[in-house]
């Protein structure tokens, strides 16, 4: 990257590597003496040289900084970012497993961190979204209490939360307002014991006064606004369903924190709109610059697949009923 890159304003192609261990923590390395941004913190990687792909370049830099064969990788977030002296377009990817044992060939530092408590600095500005999606959960619930009653969700929900649960929306259309709020009351009650975060569908203001972790927006919410929601808990999360490419760009643009987006499979919830499939699914999210969750007809051995594609999880429907 030189200044006559930045002076063309080309964007200049990297590859960013997001290693993770078993217990759900990722690597970052200090950039070592010399180089640009000389002491700042970041994701491994490196500069996509002519005639390389994505992950030939990615096995490249890993190999090169790090000493170790990369033999299971996903594509997932992509991010366009103009520093002072050049536009990089960051391909991260999360790095589940590999060979050799990492050693710092550039004699850069490494440092494992925990997703919920990142305690180096300074890290490169750019990482910064990247981190905050490193937060997100792999399961994204959503309730259906009008279905099977209050009681019986409330129950449903806890047990979920015990056994890991972390992500959770409250999405009733039909239930009256005094009895969505109450419930939302006791659901966020519950999540507190487990850190777990709750969103509302669809209103803002319901979430500001129950004290939810953030929103969900619908696919027409989102279509309608032109800056995201905010509620009194900060940072608060915002996420929105996506059906197809323009809601997608469009949630992007807002900088949400995350998207679902289906139905990937033909679903009882919305018989009007046509299954995308798994190939459409994975061409929609291909350079997605925000965490994507696939949903609709799904069940949890699906995550494997979706994150294979590039999803950072699934979302379920019925999420904590006991055959999914």
């Amino acid at each position: 990257m030189n200044n006559a890159t930045a002076e063309t304003g080309a964007i200049v192609e990297v590859v960013a590597a997001v290693i993770m261990r078993p217990d759900g923590q990722f690597l970052l390395t200090r950039r070592p003496g010399g180089k640009l941004y000389s002491g700042y913190w970041e994701f491994p990687g490196g500069k996509v040289e002519s005639g390389e792909t994505l992950l030939q370049s990615l096995e490249r830099e890993l190999w090169e900084e790090l000493g170790i064969h990369v033999t299971h990788a996903q594509r997932w977030i992509t991010r366009v970012f103009t520093y002072p002296h050049a536009t990089v377009r960051l391909n991260f990817f999360r790095i589940l497993a590999w060979n050799n044992k990492l050693e710092p060939r550039e004699k850069q530092g490494l440092f494992w961190q925990s997703p919920q408590h990142v305690n180096v600095s300074p890290i490169l500005p750019a990482n910064a979204p990247i981190l905050r999606a490193l937060q997100l959960p792999p399961i994204y619930a959503i309730t259906h209490a009008a279905e099977i009653e209050v009681e019986n969700s409330l129950a449903q929900i806890q047990v979920a939360f015990q056994q890991g649960l972390r992500l959770l929306q409250i999405r009733e259309k039909t239930m009256e307002r005094a009895l969505l709020r109450n419930f939302s009351i006791q659901v966020i009650a519950l999540a507190k014991t487990f850190q777990a975060k709750i969103l509302i569908n669809g209103d803002a203001e319901l979430a500001r006064e129950v004290g939810a972790d953030g929103v969900h927006l619908t696919a027409s919410q989102l279509m309608s606004i032109s800056e995201r929601p905010t509620t009194t808990t900060e940072p608060a999360l915002c996420g929105a369903s996506c059906h197809n490419e323009e809601e997608l760009h469009a949630a992007e643009k807002l900088a949400l924190d995350f998207v679902v987006l289906g139905p990937v499979q033909p679903t009882l919830t919305h018989p009007n709109l046509s299954a995308l499939g798994w190939k459409r699914f994975a061409q929609l999210i291909q350079n997605a610059s925000i965490p994507v969750y696939a949903l609709g007809g799904l069940h949890r051995e699906d995550l494997a697949i979706a994150q294979e594609l590039g999803a950072h999880g699934i979302a379920l429907m019925r999420g904590m009923d006991t055959d999914e």
